[in-house]
């Protein structure tokens, strides 16, 4: 029992090779979201009037890290499964390294602060409330958004975690229907991502969330880890499709994937010209800031419906014999109703009787009918 324990508590022990993976990895991330030619996007309009502009080459950075990487197993220079390998070590060292960057980025926010920087923290006073939120809305470094950069580190590190998973279960001979409809979705999603990218521009995270522990953590440590838990599950576990069951799991992710996408879309649509029609029609808006048609108009925060059948449906391949595989979207239940309710007391406070015009047009937060 002990040797176990102790082998068990050194696979999650930082080791070189794990250091040089993240490291590796986030040096080809900052040098190609740098060099490599994007879109320019103008972000939203910001507390203090400023907007940032953003390089969403998100979708040709993937590209030629996949190249890159192909050409690597190709040329038996490296392993993709070494990810998957070394899973445990590299997520402690994913975690060590985001708590060391939220240190710096509160002890760098303080000083802002000190001296007369607009930079508030959710909480004055409070140590453990400013180094978990941030103290910095929009922190960068050599020109980097560090908090558009983490998100885009996290989305595309999932991508390759389960890449990986996917060699490895090859390799054990552990891959079958459920598998491969998992990774399908997961693929199908990650790559959405970064083909509509510039939308991230206009949502909570990057518009109003200060990057502080909670966001390090959640971009670098919980997306890639958390969401391919399903992955790991699965290499594990043998689970047998129906074709029925297939094609109902297919149809909880396109419904998923219409709401959550086109939810987006219209918002960030609305945002460049608020009077482009949205399903055929002139939009309805309240107080010329809230819109309230389309996706807007059957609940406020649909996206988030879409989103929680989305993450659903990776789920559902792993069948009904444990809750393990269904983690992620419990917890994303638990974070967007909590992040839904911040949201709603932050716009009630910015728009005030317009919110509540608004709130008693559209009575849903995220279930029609429900909730």
């Amino acid at each position: 029992m002990g040797a176990g324990l102790t082998f068990v508590g050194s696979a999650f022990v930082p080791s070189w090779s794990s250091v040089t993976i993240l490291l590796a990895y986030l040096g080809y991330l900052a040098i190609a979201g740098s060099v490599l030619p994007g879109k320019l996007v103008a972000g939203a309009v910001l507390s203090d009037g400023s907007r940032i502009i953003y390089r969403c080459n998100g979708l040709l950075s993937l590209s030629l890290l996949v190249v890159l990487l192909g050409l690597g197993v190709g040329l038996n220079f490296i392993s993709l499964s070494v990810i998957a390998d070394s899973g445990p070590a590299l997520l402690s060292t994913t975690l060590v390294f985001s708590i060391l960057v939220s240190l710096i980025l509160h002890v760098v926010g303080c000083k802002s602060r000190h001296k007369g920087s607009s930079l508030r923290p959710h909480v004055t006073g409070n140590f453990i409330h400013d180094w978990w939120f941030g103290i910095q809305l929009n922190p960068h470094v050599l020109g980097v958004d560090l908090k558009f950069f983490f998100v885009r580190a996290g989305m595309m590190g999932w991508l390759l975690l389960n890449l990986s998973i996917l060699l490895k279960s090859s390799q054990t001979r552990s891959l079958n229907l459920a598998m491969m409809l998992y990774q399908l979705f997961c693929a199908l999603y990650t790559i959405d991502y970064f083909v509509y990218e510039e939308y991230m521009t206009s949502t909570w995270d990057i518009i109003a969330e200060r990057l502080g522990f909670m966001l390090v953590f959640g971009d670098l440590v919980w997306i890639p880890f958390t969401f391919s838990i399903q992955g790991w599950w699965l290499s594990e576990n043998k689970v047998e499709m129906n074709k029925w069951e297939a094609l109902a799991n297919g149809l909880v992710f396109v419904v998923g994937y219409c709401i959550f996408r086109g939810a987006n879309k219209q918002k960030h649509d609305f945002k460049k010209n608020p009077t482009a029609p949205i399903w055929g029609a002139p939009p309805k808006v309240i107080g010329g800031k809230l819109l309230a048609s389309g996706y807007w108009g059957v609940s406020r925060h649909c996206n988030y419906l879409g989103d929680l059948l989305l993450a659903l449906s990776f789920s559902l391949p792993c069948g009904a014999i444990s809750i393990i595989p269904y983690f992620y979207p419990i917890y994303l239940f638990v974070l967007l109703v909590w992040r839904e309710r911040r949201d709603e007391a932050r716009c009630s406070q910015k728009y005030k009787e317009t919110w509540a015009e608004y709130c008693r047009l559209v009575p849903w937060r995220i279930f029609p009918y429900v909730y």
